[in-house]
């Protein structure tokens, strides 16, 4: 396959039950500095994987430096809904809406697709209402809402906007080009479960990406405004980025200012730790979130980020127990691999292991 470079993943984490380690969770990590020098890894940090939603902070950065953001005066609780893989409670279907409004259009116009929200509580008072969810409840609306902005704003067509060849999609695979360091060209594209354009990059290209949104050393000064810009709003709002509950919720509401984070489907996940301008991308093989997020705390306890023993509102999310249907513990989901320190200088952007 295109861009599939040696398989070098590593476990990650253990799921043990009782005296046993009933499975394993291999993966792959990469942390690189703004310079995008590879720092440290686990497995292969060149392993080309779809960025999925990870992507979206990115993504959302050309709403501000076009001017949409300005023009439809959006609230740092909007721009955060935009980077969000939200839980469709009230508070983003809300937020969701007043985008629309503030653009001149319905939630008719979102092409994302209808799915039940996340939140249990959203679901099933939607279900008691006898209301079908609509595409605002997809945890992709936000993303989709702001395309729909770039698009009013520029005066390109709005029913076609999650295509390829639209100028909107265009301007995104620009910008993710210029921030991830990988040329266009190179960049696999593929169609993301929302229905745009989803892009295939090696996780370090990823992890440069968001040392970049933390410490924007050479970007240029607008899209540096609004990476400042951006983050700011994911910060002081992360509920607006995933919900109660939420990983991502819970780390950026217990380590602001200091990092940022951001799921994707398919066990990825990618952070920015501010004060030490170093970006982290991490893949789970076998696309399991319940691997994802165990690790990416272990690599902060190991770049001696945070200690998430010692946070309770984030030691849920890095020893997770397994319970029995009774809710008793069982066992639990374990990180067991250790970041290896890289010597070298790993600068460039590579296809697999080419």
């Amino acid at each position: 396959m295109e861009g599939e470079g040696e398989c070098m993943a590593e476990v990650l984490v253990h799921v043990t039950r009782g005296k046993l380690v009933e499975s394993r969770h291999a993966g792959d990590i990469a942390v690189v500095d703004s310079a995008g020098r590879v720092v440290a890894s686990v497995g292969d940090p060149r392993m080309v994987t779809f960025w999925r939603s990870s992507a979206k902070p990115v993504q959302a950065l050309p709403v501000i430096t076009s001017g949409a953001a300005d023009r439809f005066r959006f609230t740092d609780e909007e721009l955060a809904v935009m980077a969000a893989s939200h839980d469709g409670e009230d508070r983003h279907v809300w937020a969701l809406r007043s985008i629309l409004g503030k653009i001149g259009l319905t939630e008719k116009a979102l092409k994302c697709g209808a799915h039940l929200p996340y939140n249990k509580t959203a679901a099933v008072r939607l279900e008691r209402a006898g209301e079908l969810p609509t595409d605002i409840h997809n945890n992709c609306s936000g993303k989709h809402a702001a395309m729909l902005s770039m698009a009013v704003h520029l005066g390109f067509d709005t029913e076609r906007y999650y295509e390829p060849e639209h100028p909107v999609q265009k301007m995104i695979l620009d910008i993710v080009s210029r921030w991830t360091g990988a040329p266009a060209g190179r960049i696999i594209l593929g169609t993301d479960g929302c229905g745009v354009p989803v892009f295939g990059l090696p996780l370090k290209a990823m992890a440069l990406a968001y040392a970049r949104l933390v410490r924007p050393v050479g970007m240029p000064r607008e899209e540096t405004r609004a990476a400042e810009r951006l983050t700011r709003a994911m910060q002081a709002y992360p509920a607006m980025v995933g919900g109660t509950g939420r990983f991502c919720t819970d780390l950026m509401r217990e380590l602001r200012p200091e990092v940022i984070g951001k799921v994707g489907a398919e066990g990825v996940y990618c952070m920015g730790i501010r004060s030490r301008g170093l970006g982290v991308a991490l893949k789970v093989e076998d696309g399991r979130e319940r691997a994802a997020n165990p690790a990416a705390l272990e690599v902060l306890r190991q770049l001696q980020v945070a200690d998430p023993a010692a946070i309770s509102g984030l030691s849920k999310h890095w020893r997770p127990p397994v319970e029995n249907h009774r809710g008793e513990k069982v066992g639990e989901i374990v990180p067991v691999f250790e970041l290896k320190k890289e010597e070298r200088s790993d600068e460039g952007f590579h296809l697999g292991g080419s």
